[in-house]
C-alpha cells in the first residue's frame, strides 16, 4: 500500500483485521487493550465508528468516534485556511530609457494606485538595441522613479539588469 492510498483509505469498523486494539474514546475515555470484537460492540452501542489511527503500532491504536463529523470538521478547517490565505497580485509598470518626465509621472500615478491597493509593483525598463551597451541608463530611469513612490513602498529588489530588462520590485509598506 503506497502513502497516497493510505491517506485516503481509512481503515474502520469491520475492515479492521487486528485481533486486539488499544482503544480510546472520542471524549478521552481510555478503554485499554481490548479485542476488536469488543471495541466494535462498544462503538456500536454508542452509535459511533471504530477508526484505526495507528495500524503499525503494537498493538494497533483505534479510536471510537463519529467519523462523518470528524471528516466534516477537517474539510471545514481546510476551507478556513484557504479563505485566510493572502493572494499577492503583481502589477508591472513598463518604462523605456528615453521616457519623458510627464510620462514617468503618469506611470508613477498608476504605480501609486496599485501600491495603495496593496499590490506588489515591478518596474521594468526595456533596453532596445544599442541601449544594451549602457544598462546604467535603465538604472538611472528607475532611480528617478523611486523617490516618487518611496513614501508608499519598500524596495524589495534594487534596480538590476535581467536579460534585456532592468527590473526593480516595490512592495507596499505594512502601515498602509
Amino acid at each position: 500500500m503506497n502513502k497516497n492510498s493510505k491517506k485516503n483509505n481509512v481503515i474502520m469498523n469491520d475492515d479492521i483485521t487486528a485481533r486486539e486494539l488499544r482503544c480510546m474514546g472520542d471524549d478521552g475515555t481510555n478503554y485499554g487493550i481490548i479485542s476488536t470484537h469488543d471495541a466494535l460492540l462498544t462503538a456500536d452501542e454508542l452509535g459511533l465508528d471504530l477508526v484505526l489511527i495507528a495500524p503499525d503500532a503494537k498493538p494497533p491504536v483505534a479510536k471510537i468516534m463519529n467519523y462523518g463529523k470528524f471528516k466534516y470538521q477537517q474539510e471545514k478547517k481546510k476551507k478556513e485556511a484557504r479563505k485566510n490565505q493572502k493572494i499577492i497580485v503583481l502589477k508591472e509598470i513598463k518604462l523605456s530609457v528615453k521616457i519623458a518626465d510627464n510620462d514617468i509621472g503618469y506611470k508613477v500615478k498608476h504605480a501609486r494606485e496599485f501600491l495603495e491597493a496593496g499590490h506588489h509593483v515591478k518596474f521594468r525598463v526595456f533596453l532596445r538595441g544599442r541601449e544594451m551597451a549602457n544598462p546604467q541608463a535603465g538604472v538611472e530611469v528607475l532611480k528617478r522613479v523611486w523617490p516618487m513612490v518611496d513614501d508608499l513602498a519598500v524596495m524589495e529588489k534594487e534596480p538590476r539588469l535581467e536579460g534585456r530588462y532592468v527590473n526593480m520590485m516595490a512592495l507596499p509598506k505594512k502601515d498602509h
